[in-house]
């Protein structure tokens, strides 16, 4: 096995990656190491825009109490108030990096989604801006020659010079077949979340929990498993994926209409479309139910047709390849797997429990979101704690040495048919701890997927796609076991056998790389 010496390695190419890298840069030889090719991820296909606090009609206090509205109570305030004040900053500096934000005459325009007081939502090229924001990162960090792109590399595990201290990262490099040893000061893993999990997702195919799943055996606290948003409006046609049809098309004022054809949200919330998403999606279930249908439809064809058309452009012309033209037809949509609140826990800086660990971005659980995102946080929270976190990495390990150790590669595990496996995860995931969860359907979920990774013990997976099922069974238990402890609904978290929210302020956290949630 080849060894390889680096200051830092990062974990992930999306915006809280990139950003790290090159908040890193200045500090050492910096390794990106990405499963794909640079720039897959979620962070791509993130179409809404950034929720920043830069027009003259917000406020930073503004900003904070929808965000904490948003979170159900769960959020840390600290975290939030970061994220927050120094957003306007950083993607100021975005901007002079070559980043191009739509605009209206000289000044930003801005737009308006659902549980945001004002228009705060800045966007690029209409919905394409996780693109534009991943472009600009991806050619600034290649100015620098010191950050070196290690694409196809995939993170198998961490390796640790002491119980409470990481300082390798096995890595098995996809087109030679090799595996080789990463050593550095400090691991920053900004890897995304697990929307993989489920059958219907917005999430790419890369986004499978590798990170979270690695932290956690690692003995990497745990925090908020039980909290994933699901997107109210997926793309719902027989052999399309489930495409995300932004929040951005119910605040610029489409509407969501039942098989009837009859507007029902209201039903369900008295600010209707534009309810927190995860009471969107709800709606969207129950009625689904009510009206014995697998879809409902999101409606913007009394907008005029133009604006749809030059305002969502990559939705317009996805949904045309299918035979919809957005901006006459309804379109069939039904909720997707989206964003993962928790994660590893981390503190405003992204330190882990563990030495030489950091995150940042949907891996991480830092308490900005709490029981549920506020739409369009998640770019910011990358590119504010993708520099925030690399900035902790520099401070507190950069007269740190690390020697190598003595590692052994035990007995492999290969997965036959790995995609007949990934369906099965998926099929009882969204079966049993999806948008609507009760205690049984919970139990058949840990119980198939315990029985499922205990052929992984005491085994490193062979292979990629192995690797991914042993990290999205470990992901999903840890979810299912979260969400059976929290015996009662709170924000993306709803238990039809207790769905009164639960009042008092608790978190649910796993330590030791146990599946035993602590309530604390």
């Amino acid at each position: 096995m080849e060894t390889h010496f680096y200051d830092y390695i990062v974990l992930g190419s999306g915006v809280a990656g990139l950003r790290a890298a090159i908040e890193l840069a200045g500090h050492g030889r910096v390794a990106v190491v990405t499963k794909c090719f640079l720039g897959e991820s979620s962070s791509e296909y993130a179409q809404g825009g950034v929720a920043v606090a830069l027009s003259d009609d917000d406020d930073i206090s503004l900003h904070i109490e929808d965000t904490l509205r948003a979170g159900d109570g769960l959020c840390d305030l600290q975290a939030v108030s970061t994220l927050v004040a120094e957003g306007p900053s950083y993607i100021k500096q975005l901007i002079s990096w070559g980043a191009k934000f739509d605009m209206h005459g000289s000044l930003l325009e801005f737009t308006r989604e659902a549980a945001h007081s004002v228009k705060r939502i800045i966007h690029a090229k209409g919905d394409a801006t996780g693109h534009e924001i991943v472009r600009t990162l991806k050619e600034y960090s290649g100015t620098f020659e010191n950050i070196e792109k290690l694409e196809y590399t995939y993170a198998l595990d961490f390796i640790k010079d002491s119980p409470n201290s990481v300082a390798c990262v096995i890595a098995l490099n996809e087109k030679t077949g090799e595996i080789s040893h990463y050593y550095a000061k400090a691991v920053i893993v900004s890897t995304g979340g697990a929307g993989r999990l489920y059958t219907r997702t917005t999430n790419p195919a890369v986004v499978t929990g590798d990170g979270m799943a690695m932290a956690f055996r690692a003995k990497a606290a745990m925090k908020d498993m039980e909290f994933f948003q699901f997107h109210p409006t997926g793309l719902h046609i027989e052999g399309a994926p489930a495409f995300l049809l932004s929040e951005a098309m119910r605040g610029e004022g489409g509407f969501l209409k039942n098989i009837n054809m009859e507007r029902f949200c209201t039903k369900y919330h008295p600010d209707g479309e534009l309810a927190p998403r995860d009471v969107v999606s709800r709606s969207i279930f129950f009625e689904m139910k009510d009206t014995d249908s697998d879809h409902v439809y999101l409606d913007l064809s009394h907008l005029d047709r133009n604006f749809v058309k030059n305002r969502f452009p990559k939705i317009y012309s996805t949904c045309l390849e299918y035979g919809i033209d957005i901006s006459k037809n309804p379109i069939p949509v039904s909720p997707a797997a989206h964003y993962f609140m928790g994660g590893i826990y981390t503190d405003d800086w992204g330190r882990s429990n563990l030495k030489g660990l950091y995150a940042c971005g949907e891996a991480a659980c830092n308490g900005v979101h709490g029981a549920n995102r506020l739409a369009s946080n998640s770019l910011l929270e990358g590119v504010v704690y993708g520099g925030r976190s690399a900035k902790a990495a520099v401070k507190d390990n950069g007269n740190r040495e690390i020697r190598e150790q003595d590692i052994n590669i035990t007995e492999t595990i290969t997965i036959d048919e790995p995609q007949t496996e990934l369906e099965k995860i998926q099929i009882s995931m969204w079966k049993n701890v999806s948008v609507s969860r009760d205690e049984s359907d919970l139990d058949d979920a840990i119980e198939y997927l315990t029985q499922f990774l205990s052929q992984f013990e005491g085994k490193t997976p062979a292979d990629r796609k192995t690797a991914e099922l042993g990290n999205l069974a470990t992901v999903g238990l840890l979810m299912a076991e979260a969400a059976k402890e929290r015996k009662g609904s709170r924000g993306g978290h709803y238990r039809k056998d207790y769905p009164d929210r639960i009042k008092d302020n608790w978190h649910i956290y796993f330590e030791n790389a146990e599946f035993s949630p602590i309530k604390r």
